[in-house]
């Protein structure tokens, strides 16, 4: 599956435009991240857990994307993006979506 931020893929042909799909997940904070995260913030730097989990969110996210495109038969994802809104607090919800099409070689 390819997969583009930008609204064309070169050397392909968009032939036809499928639907618009998405994957998301809500993920919650770990208590032991939020002790780490705590020490971090009197220190300074990288909170590594939390970009782990960030990290591995994006990615879940990503693949639910790119199944709901599979299920419709396109060949790639043009226009992928990711958002992120606060669900409560302790909780996001990390979204991917794009333009799922049929491609054609050029």
């Amino acid at each position: 599956m390819k997969i583009a931020t930008s609204h064309e893929i070169a050397g392909y042909t968009i032939t036809e435009t499928l639907d618009v799909v998405s994957g998301n997940i809500v993920q919650s904070k770990h208590v032991g991240r939020d002790i780490m995260a705590g020490l971090k913030t009197i220190i300074g730097g990288e909170i590594a857990g939390y970009t782990e989990m960030l990290a591995e969110a994006r990615s879940k996210a990503q693949r639910r994307m790119i199944e709901e495109a599979e299920a419709m038969g396109a060949d790639a994802i043009v226009n992928m993006r990711f958002t992120s809104s606060a669900i409560m607090q302790g909780m996001s919800e990390i979204l991917a979506y794009g333009t799922a099409v049929k491609l054609r070689k050029s």
